[in-house]
Formats: structure tokens, C-alpha cells, sequence
């Protein structure tokens, strides 16, 4: 078609030439009409190579035109043998924390051990052990220090004690200082300082009777605002109480209610003693054993110190299970919590210091 229109508009234009008399004009029209035709092609060139163009633009645009509908996030992707017709469940991913001292028959701390080596038990079940560690973590330590008269003549041995227990602290623990006399007194409030604490013992007068109880009230209570998840509180005294205002059973049942350790220095006159001090040495043993912390008695204030410093290391070579109950009931019962040992071979007796069991949520 091309050609034909071509060799047309050609021998129309030619037969008005004579080629013998060309001249400078009849060139320029020969080329005008040969630029003519080329345009011509061109045109026609365009218009054959457009329709395959068209075409590809059309499958371009099409998902835009229909769009498909969105596939599933990947992790909804599962395989179709798993799939049902239930309702989602809901997992509870708490943990109840235990955390777990082992001392040898010379009550030396016993580390090194593996999560093989512990099996743990809420009632007679067994449950699977779903955290495992036995690094120090950041702690807030308090210490309920007692300033009642009896204390007189062991109060610098005492102070020396306080210190030599938070010398033991690392830079991310905190603590705080109560005294307790005729009623408990918040002396610092929490610090990473021991000058702090140092300081305010400078200034305690040993006088008056024994609150022992509402001083580890006020503790726990103090306790509610720590920023670490790890808590142990420290109570030095040399006997039972004979002040407060809450009961015996009052506190014991609040120890139960919280996750904190107590340990305790019980500086004991066994002669001489009024009825409370005679309790001293049991009470604080009830209240301590059932946190997973212990009571130490001892006999000389000159060892006041040194078990101070023992206890710090306690408790940074502590380890720490975690375990998902089987039971997911929310009653608000009292669940017991059994920490059993499977030693490696070769090694002597060895002695569990773990909390007696928690309460479940009511909600």
C-alpha cells in the first residue's frame, strides 16, 4: 500500500519534468516530495508497531484495574491439616519465678549447676521448667534494722553489718534503710549510695521496746515501688517483738502474698529472755523459710558482719527457674512450690533453700 501511494505521488509530480532541462528548482521539488513520502512510511511505521505496545500496557494494568485480593500475613500461612474451627486460645505466658539457693553440708554456696539438675513440683505435679538462669541481676535490697534498747551494746557491730551488706551491691541494685524501735522509721529511702546509708546510722540512738512486725510491714510495703523485678529484704535483730500493731499472722500471710526474700541475723541472749524474745528465733524463722530466704543465729555480734557479707553473696549466686503452671486456674489459692535436686554424680548432700509456694491469681 505504502509503495503504491509512493510510486503515485511520484510519477504524478515527475511527468511535469523534462530531464534534459532540471534545474535548481526542480531538485528542490523532487526532494520535497521524497521527504513527503518518508514522512508518509514513518507514519505508517508508528501506527503498525503502536498495537503491540497497546497490548503489553493492558497486562500491566490489569491488577490495577482488578486487583487480587491480598495474600495472608506469613505467619497466618499454616498448614491445612492444622486448621479448625475453634476459637483462638488464649495463653497465659506468666511465669512463676522461683528462685533457688543450694549450699553443700559446710553451708557453702553450691554454683555451677544446670537446668537438668533441678526438677520442680506444684502440689505432686510436675511442671516443665521454662526459664533457667543463674546470673546476678540487678536487686532492691532493703534492711529493717533494729533500734530498740536491747541493742546497746551490739549497735556498732550492727552498723558495721549494714554496711558490709550493701558493699556487696552491684552498681544497678538499690536499697533503703528502716529502723525500728517503739515504731518503724523509713531512715533512706532508695539509693545506690552506701555513704547514704552510712550516714543516717551515724545519728541512731538505740532506745525503746520492739515493732519488729510493723517494721517488715512498712518493708514490703516499700517494696511496691522497687524498679527491680529481684527483692530481698535483710531484718537484724536480737528478739521477738513486743510493739506492733499487726499480728503474727497478719504478716506471715502477707510474706506469702508478695515475691520477696527475707533473710535474717537473729542476735540471740538465750538467758534472761521475756516470752517474745523466746519466740524471736521461731517467728523470724517462719517469716524467712517460707520466702525462700533463711534465718542465721548467731551468738557473738563480732560475727554480725561477716554473715551480712555472706548473705549479699547469696544472693548473687542464685538461680532462678520459671515454670508455666499446668493448673491455669485463677482461684487465688495456695499453691506449694517443691524444688528437688538431681546432682551430678560425685557430690555430697546437698541443701535446697526455694520459696514453700504462691498464691494464684483470683482474676
Amino acid at each position: 500500500m505504502l509503495s503504491t501511494i509512493m510510486l503515485t505521488v511520484l510519477r504524478s509530480r515527475s511527468m511535469r519534468l523534462v530531464p534534459s532541462l532540471l534545474s535548481t528548482a526542480h531538485v528542490r521539488f523532487l526532494l520535497t516530495n521524497l521527504l513527503y513520502v518518508i514522512a508518509l512510511l514513518a507514519l505508517a511505521a508508528v501506527s503498525c508497531s503502536s498495537l503491540p505496545a497497546q497490548e503489553s500496557d493492558q497486562v500491566h494494568i490489569t491488577p490495577r484495574a482488578q486487583p487480587a485480593p491480598t495474600p495472608p500475613p506469613v505467619n497466618n500461612i499454616v498448614d491445612p491439616t492444622l486448621k479448625t474451627h475453634t476459637k483462638p486460645l488464649k495463653v497465659d505466658v506468666n511465669l512463676v519465678l522461683v528462685n533457688v539457693t543450694i549450699t553443700d553440708p559446710m553451708n557453702r554456696i553450691v554454683t555451677g549447676l544446670e537446668k537438668e539438675n533441678f526438677r520442680i513440683f506444684e502440689g505432686s505435679n510436675e511442671q516443665q521448667i521454662k526459664h533457667f538462669s543463674s546470673e546476678d541481676a540487678p536487686i532492691s535490697l532493703g534492711v529493717i534494722f533494729d533500734m530498740s534498747g536491747s541493742m546497746s551494746d551490739k549497735i556498732e557491730k550492727a552498723r558495721e553489718a549494714v554496711v558490709e551488706f550493701f558493699k556487696t551491691a552491684n552498681p544497678q541494685d538499690e536499697f533503703f534503710l528502716i529502723a525500728f524501735s517503739d515504731r518503724p522509721e523509713l531512715l533512706s529511702d532508695f539509693t545506690r549510695s552506701v555513704e547514704d546509708i552510712q550516714s543516717k546510722l551515724i545519728y541512731t540512738v538505740p532506745k525503746g521496746r520492739t515493732a519488729l512486725l510493723d517494721a517488715i510491714y512498712l518493708g514490703m510495703d516499700k517494696m511496691k515501688k522497687a524498679q527491680n523485678s529481684k527483692k530481698a529484704l535483710l531484718i537484724i535483730s536480737d528478739g521477738g517483738d513486743n510493739r506492733s500493731r499487726y499480728t503474727e499472722s497478719e504478716i506471715k500471710s502477707l510474706v506469702r502474698e508478695t515475691d520477696v526474700q527475707i533473710y535474717a541475723i537473729g542476735i540471740f541472749d538465750f538467758m534472761g529472755r521475756t516470752p517474745e524474745e523466746a519466740n524471736g528465733p521461731a517467728l523470724l524463722g517462719d517469716i524467712t523459710e517460707v520466702t525462700g530466704g533463711r534465718t542465721y543465729v548467731i551468738n557473738n555480734p563480732n560475727e554480725l558482719a561477716d554473715t551480712a557479707t555472706k548473705i549479699g553473696m547469696e544472693l548473687r549466686n542464685q538461680y532462678v527457674l520459671g515454670y508455666r503452671p499446668n493448673n491455669d486456674r485463677h482461684d487465688g489459692k495456695w499453691r506449694k512450690i517443691k524444688v528437688k535436686l538431681e546432682p551430678p554424680k560425685g557430690l555430697p548432700p546437698l541443701h535446697v533453700y526455694a520459696k514453700t509456694g504462691y498464691y494464684a491469681p483470683s482474676e
